[in-house]
Formats: structure tokens, C-alpha cells, sequence
């Protein structure tokens, strides 16, 4: 199975150009009010409307621990924490803010994970 999580957003322009040009993700389906974006499993759609949902937390992992401190020094300006240990979870991590607010977190597993098999 696979899915989509979509979110309203009264920026859709501004949140588009965000994702794909700050965090690398690709337009996978354009429609007339709403745009798919696509990186690796993760799907997030986005569709205009005059009040935007802010709800919830979108996390993007990475493969390690270097590459999120990679992903924080290009994204310094969203960063609202800096990168920490999280021993309860055994991730390594930190939080940031899209430009409509959402909370963005980007995370590395620091133990082995079963590969994910897509469909």
C-alpha cells in the first residue's frame, strides 16, 4: 500500500518552491489547485485553500547522523533547535519551520532498521 499525506496551504506557490528548492523534493502530480511532492517513499500533497493546515509534524530521515548535520548547515534559517541525541527514540535530530509554519523535523536512526519495500 502505499499513500499521501496532504496538507491546505494558502501559500501553495511559496510552499512548492520550499520543498522542492530547500529540502530537494520533486513535483510528482500537478493538478489545477493541488501539487504532489515526492522524495524517496515520502508523498505530501499540497492543494490551495484559504485557511492552511498546521497541524502534525512532517519528519524526513536521513541515512546518518552526518547527513543531518549536513541538512542543517544549508538550513540554518528554518532551524529552530540544533541537531541533539535523542536517547529515547536512539535518533539524532533537529526541528525547523516551513514558511507557513509546520514543524519540520530531520532525523537519522542510530540503530539498524528493516528496509522499507515499496510496492
Amino acid at each position: 500500500m502505499a499513500g499521501i499525506i496532504f496538507f491546505r496551504t494558502g501559500m501553495l506557490n511559496t510552499i512548492v518552491d520550499f520543498y522542492v528548492n530547500e529540502l530537494g523534493m520533486h513535483i510528482w502530480l500537478e493538478q489545477t489547485d493541488c501539487i504532489i511532492l515526492n522524495h524517496g517513499n515520502l508523498l505530501l500533497g499540497f492543494y490551495e485553500r484559504e485557511i492552511a493546515e498546521l497541524e502534525g509534524m512532517i519528519t524526513l530521515f536521513y541515512p546518518s547522523r552526518e547527513d543531518v548535520d549536513v541538512i542543517f548547515n544549508q538550513l540554518k534559517h528554518i532551524a529552530t533547535t540544533e541537531p541533539s541525541m535523542n536517547e529515547r527514540y536512539r535518533i539524532y535530530q533537529f526541528f525547523g519551520k516551513d514558511p507557513e509554519g509546520r514543524t519540520l523535523e530531520f532525523q537519522a536512526f542510530l540503530h539498524q532498521l528493516e528496509p522499507i519495500e515499496l510496492d
